[in-house]
């Protein structure tokens, strides 16, 4: 079994975008090549490591444990970069961070900014994901760090509360409701939703509280991203439950209106969280230590 490290990065990639092709872009090689090198792989362990479907892949029990002894691996690398960076001048450190929307969008941008300005032997290399996507790479060692929702699943995970991050509902501004300050979800049950696709947690979430109010809310469309949510809101296509960050941004434009939630689910807070935050490798932890210290987080662990 003979594998180099440009074919475990090629496999972490590919699970973590989720197809071959974007994990073959990602790691500036041809699809024919990626694959080539993924077969081999399978080849020599005498397994399939990725089940291969309509809309991507997905790693199988075997791919899972390969994505988490690879990940160790290129952790250990990144050590010894950074340990030997003060002997070649290169950059000291390289730190995944996995952040959802509203996190990688609004609030992150500004802080990393702050960091990277600090710290110019660091790089970063910071994907959006769903929270949900965000906890199981985590788990698997596919990311040291990660900035996602408290609605999330985390177990296993160390976690500390970050930044508030509250859901609106998000209203045109000719609406019936443009001129109330909050609601309820109770009260809007009957309009036009617009919505992310089910395998979103914000979706899954909203939903669920939906049907526990014996409802279940008429979608007329479901999006990819929450920026086109807000921006088919403002053009009246309907109403939508988003990130107050994100409602904020896009409603400087002046068509959009967001209205506080009086349901205690939508006082929703970000995480960092981490396999284990005090056991993190020396440039996460010193990341994970600037966030935390920018955002007013004491030491605790959740």
């Amino acid at each position: 079994m003979r594998f180099d490290l440009i074919d475990l990065r090629l496999f972490l990639h590919v699970l973590e975008d989720g197809s071959l092709t974007a994990g073959a872009a990602r790691s500036h090689m041809t699809l024919a090549s990626a694959s080539t090198r993924v077969r081999a792989m399978e080849d020599a362990l005498g397994t399939p490591l990725l089940l291969r479907e309509r809309r991507g892949v997905r790693a199988t029990p075997a791919g899972q444990t390969l994505a988490a002894e690879a990940a160790r691996v290129l952790a250990q690398v990144d050590l010894l970069r950074h340990a030997m960076a003060p002997h070649s001048g290169g950059p000291r450190a390289h730190v995944r961070l996995l952040a959802n929307t509203s996190a990688a969008t609004v609030h992150l941008p500004r802080l990393l900014a702050r960091f990277l300005a600090a710290q110019p032997g660091y790089a970063l290399d910071l994907r959006e994901r769903p929270s949900t996507e965000i906890a199981e790479a985590l788990r698997q060692s596919r990311a040291e760090l990660g900035v996602l929702s408290d609605a999330t699943d985390t177990a296993g995970l160390d976690s500390v509360r970050l930044l508030a991050d509250p859901l609106v509902l998000a209203v045109p501004r000719a609406h019936a409701l443009a001129g109330r300050r909050r609601v309820a979800l109770s009260e809007v049950l009957a309009e036009p939703f617009l919505g992310l696709h089910e395998v979103h947690a914000l979706q899954a979430l909203v939903s669920t509280q939906a049907r526990r109010l014996g409802a279940e809310l008429d979608f007329r469309v479901r999006l990819g991203s929450l920026e086109a949510i807000c921006r088919m809101v403002a053009l009246g296509a309907g109403v939508a439950v988003v990130p107050r960050a994100m409602a904020e941004r896009e409603a400087r434009a002046g068509t959009l209106r967001r209205l506080s939630l009086t349901d205690p689910w939508a006082d929703r807070h970000l995480v960092l969280a981490a396999r284990t935050l005090d056991g993190l490798p020396p440039p996460a932890a010193r990341l994970a230590r600037f966030l935390r210290q920018a955002t007013g987080v004491g030491d605790g662990v959740l």
